[in-house]
């Protein structure tokens, strides 16, 4: 018997992430006949617009949802905007009936509102990572491509969700199947979970020095708490005046401007995408006032925090 997935599509949600779920799914039916079936839902059944601005028309309501092996929540900016307990009550329903509840981009927020995680490890678009971790300090969230933890899978969205489908596609029906899928889609290798969202500092910042790649690593794990240049010089071997020198050679700038920077920027993510206040936010990012943040965030951002938190990222 094939498959059969519904996807739940909450306003906003990614077009990316969404259609690199689906389209493996098709290239396999056509390789080894009807593998897996999809349906598309909504909350009230209606079409549903993406954050790209274009609508999709869905196949029917949360009622739709029946006779399911498995259900994706599929979401993208401001995820819990769309959220109620009636919402969290159905999930709570469904859990008990599917062998998968998953998440795809930022999914990941609605099922974790509805106490649908415990121990799993997931994953969710890493610019809303932060946000998560504040609003639920104690899941386990990574950073990788995409988790299988038992019935609870997540996907950072994007392509992402294309290397889940095929690792799925792996998995239930061989090795060979995931590499004939892939190659339709010109894809030079398939990535497995363990690799990152992101790129690595060194192509991040076009970087070959391993002592300044090194020290940049470190600021971004301590942006709550920003470690001194003498103690970032110290865990690399050079003075601070080497450091600055560094810097200023390769990145143009000066140590304590580039880790502003950095806490600034994840101050940004948080802003839009989490509920923290302003003062919340500054003091998650390493600011000791909001008077003194709101500055920094003024003059680097030219908009003040407050205003830039109702501005919607560009899709």
């Amino acid at each position: 018997m094939p498959q059969t997935l519904a996807f739940l599509l909450l306003p906003g949600f990614s077009m990316m992430g969404l259609m690199s779920a689906i389209e493996p799914l098709r290239v396999a039916n056509r390789f080894r006949g009807e593998l897996y079936r999809w349906r598309l839902v909504s909350q009230d059944g209606v079409a549903v617009a993406a954050s790209n601005g274009m609508s999709l028309n869905v196949d029917g309501s949360l009622e739709l949802a029946d006779a399911l092996d498995a259900l994706f929540v599929v979401a993208g900016f401001e995820p819990l905007a769309h959220y109620h307990n009636r919402l969290g009550h159905w999930l709570h329903r469904r859990e008990q009936q599917l062998k998968v509840l998953g998440g795809i981009d930022t999914g990941s927020f609605v099922l974790a509102e509805a106490g649908l995680f415990q121990r799993q490890r997931l994953t969710l678009h890493w610019e809303a990572i932060e946000a998560f971790r504040e609003r639920y300090p104690s899941l386990q969230v990574t950073q990788e491509l995409f988790e299988i933890d038992g019935r609870r899978i997540t996907s950072a969205g994007g392509t992402s969700s294309l290397d889940l489908m095929l690792s799925l596609i792996a998995q239930d029906h061989g090795e060979a199947l995931a590499v004939q899928v892939s190659e339709q889609f010109v894809l030079g290798r398939i990535r497995t979970h363990q690799d990152h969202q992101r790129m690595q500092v060194a192509s991040r910042y076009d970087l070959h020095n391993k002592k300044l790649v090194k020290v940049i690593a470190e600021m971004e794990r301590h942006c709550e708490e920003p470690l001194p240049c003498e103690i970032l010089a110290g865990r690399v071997g050079v003075t601070v005046r080497q450091l600055e020198r560094l810097f200023r050679h390769h990145l143009n700038s000066t140590p304590s401007a580039f880790y502003l920077g950095l806490r600034l920027g994840k101050a940004r993510q948080l802003l839009r995408q989490s509920d923290l206040s302003v003062l919340e936010v500054g003091l998650a990012c390493g600011f000791e006032s909001a008077s003194y943040f709101s500055r920094c965030y003024r003059k680097h951002f030219a908009a003040s925090p407050s205003r830039d938190r109702h501005e919607r990222p560009v899709s």
